[in-house]
């Protein structure tokens, strides 16, 4: 029996693996991929992820950033062609070796790092919940093994089977397609670009830069459209900002939530709390790591400071109600820079 079982290795999951750890509670970290890992996402830390993260885990290692290492900020363009352009210092790093070292140091703290394991189910008894898991590491596909824990905390991201076994709600995602290549632009690389023209996406179209890559992204509700898109945002990049593109040297498809109105976070049931994109958290622009740490701290001190297992979740809703109220915040002035946001309320 462990005292907590997290599931999946990324900012969420390992920010609270290494708090519960340092409080003496055992503690079971899963992964189903092996690390390090690809994952799809702009790699930006914001200030405010910036902080939780020196605090908690010290200083960033120079192995996790990219070239340039300092992101200026993000500059918007609405729908009508007027830019809005925010200066706020962040770092720029690759999700792959941020979170692998993240993972290291929950481990280091005393969490049982186990990767290559899906978490299939949990079903909740009196006293514990029992979690089903599949080895990926084994030929057979069908071995399947069974582990208790008084608490289990699931940060398997946007399309979290957890949540979907647990509560049978909908799955609502935004899909994401990037591709990586060189070239030219008539665009400032320091600041990370947001383009809200529904004819260029669904959702918002981006580009950044790291390491000499020019990344040219798009989001969409329909998956079967995500190519369309992303040709039409290349050309509108070619016309509008000269944008010289060589060969496409790697794509990446990735998932983020869709938020609802009304901003309605599920932050899990009974014994079983989700954090991160699992809970349905994220900020404008797709921004969600700030989040996926916040949460993670909140479930592990709500987890630190419950006597009963039963209070846990009562507790991590009061704890993260802050941050909450921070996110509806910004999708609401994200509303006041484009109407099609302006239902967030």
């Amino acid at each position: 029996m462990y005292d907590v079982i997290v599931i999946g290795a990324g900012p969420a999951g390992c920010m609270a693996a290494k708090r519960i750890s340092e409080a003496g509670y055992s503690v079971l970290l899963v992964e189903k991929m092996e690390l390090p890992r690809e994952k799809s996402c702009s790699g930006i830390l914001i200030r405010k992820s910036i902080q939780m993260v020196e605090k908690e885990f010290g200083e960033i290692p120079d192995t996790v950033f990219s070239h340039p290492q300092i992101n200026q900020g993000i500059i918007i363009t609405n729908e009508k062609g007027k830019t809005f352009k925010f200066e706020s210092e962040g770092y720029n790093i690759w999700r792959s070796s941020f979170d692998h070292w993240m993972s290291l140091m929950a481990e280091n703290a005393g969490a049982e790092l186990r990767t290559l394991t899906a978490a299939l189910k949990c079903e909740e008894k009196n006293d514990h919940v029992l979690v089903e898991f599949r080895n990926m590491k084994s030929e057979k596909k069908s071995e399947i093994y069974q582990e208790k824990a008084k608490i289990v905390i699931a940060c398997d991201g946007t399309a979290s089977k957890t949540r979907r076994n647990l509560k049978n709600t909908p799955l609502n995602y935004i899909t994401t397609y990037q591709t990586f290549s060189h070239g030219t632009i008539d665009l400032d690389s320091n600041f990370f670009h947001a383009f809200l023209d529904p004819a260029l996406s669904e959702y918002d179209a981006w580009f950044n830069v790291k390491d000499d890559y020019l990344i040219i992204g798009v989001g969409v509700k329909n998956p079967s459209l995500v190519k369309t898109y992303h040709s039409r945002f290349v050309s509108f990049l070619k016309s509008r900002y000269h944008a010289q593109i060589g060969t496409c040297e790697k794509e990446e498809i990735g998932m983020m939530p869709e938020i609802q109105a009304g901003f309605h976070v599920d932050l899990g049931k009974g014994r079983v709390l989700l954090a991160g994109d699992a809970a349905c958290l994220l900020n404008p622009m797709g921004e969600g790591i700030s989040s996926a740490l916040a949460s993670g701290y909140a479930a592990a001190e709500a987890i630190k400071s419950s006597e009963n297992p039963t209070d846990t979740l009562h507790k991590y809703h009061e704890n993260l109600k802050p941050e909450i109220e921070y996110m509806a915040r910004q999708w609401q002035f994200l509303g006041t820079i484009s109407p099609n946001f302006n239902y967030y309320k």
